[in-house]
């Protein structure tokens, strides 16, 4: 095992390992004969996920098939998750924006400089192409996530369905809406299903699955298209940037502050 295969193969270092060997060359040259030989910069590739589970592809056919059901009968279908928290402040948010001179920023993101830490949980409406964002202050808990649902059912705003007994949910495996997560179940049972009278269903995306939550591609990939390279000054600005967040096909976004502190660790028998 030579000592070469623990060497970055910069353009440079193969022009100096070619001039080493009696070739004289510019590291332009070695760049135009690389492309002539269908070689080209490369990132690493996520394709293995492991082992197949036998049951995957059953899982993912049976949550489509209830979600068609659901459709069928003019129940409400929502997918829920929360996306990536985000600091409020001064602070540096990737993309870029057309300006005349770049937006200057803090140079480090450190958590005592912003003014709170914004935690976004999104629900998609499937059937009428519509999202709502509750933007919370306080930790990303189970009820703060079944508070973010009850806070889109009594919008006396929001699309109408033909039938509003039953509801479904899709959702990832973890988070504050994880399958393991008593308190999840419970603020369901007692804030949406018995507050409400409605059935409540609930289907969880299996692990490492959780790309095919149809919130992910369908409402947070255009939020943060919306807002890249625009700094997040305050929360007014974040729920603006929401709110203005629209598609070709039709995509509108609602979104609401809900201030309220939310205690961790809440044990349920």
């Amino acid at each position: 095992m030579s000592e070469h295969k623990w060497v970055r193969r910069s353009l440079r270092r193969l022009n100096q390992m070619l001039n080493g060997r009696g070739f004289i060359v510019s590291h332009m040259t070695v760049r135009r004969l690389l492309r002539e030989l269908k070689y080209g910069l490369k990132s690493n590739n996520k394709r293995f996920t492991g082992p197949p589970h036998p049951e995957r592809d059953r899982q993912m056919r049976y949550i489509r098939q209830v979600v068609k059901l659901f459709r069928a009968k003019g129940h409400p279908v929502i997918s829920v998750d929360t996306k990536k928290k985000e600091l409020i402040g001064n602070f540096y948010n990737a993309g870029r924006v057309w300006r005349r001179e770049a937006d200057p920023v803090n140079a480090h993101d450190f958590l005592q400089d912003a003014l709170v830490r914004a935690v976004p949980y999104g629900i998609y409406d499937l059937i009428h192409n519509q999202g709502y964002v509750c933007v919370g202050v306080s930790a990303d808990t189970s009820e703060f996530a079944v508070d973010a649902i009850r806070l889109w059912w009594l919008d006396p705003d929001r699309p109408a369905f033909p039938d509003e007994s039953m509801l479904l949910i899709l959702c990832d495996a973890g988070g504050s809406n994880s399958y393991r997560f008593r308190l999840w179940k419970q603020q369901l049972q007692e804030k949406l299903a018995d507050a409400l009278g409605i059935s409540v269903m609930v289907c969880h995306y299996p692990t490492g699955a959780s790309k095919w939550n149809p919130i992910e591609h369908r409402l947070f990939s255009h939020i943060s298209v919306n807002w890249a390279g625009k700094p997040l000054r305050s929360l007014e600005i974040m729920l603006g940037l929401i709110r203005q967040t629209t598609t070709s096909t039709g995509l509108t976004v609602k979104a609401s502050l809900l201030d309220r502190v939310y205690e961790k660790r809440i044990k349920v028998a």
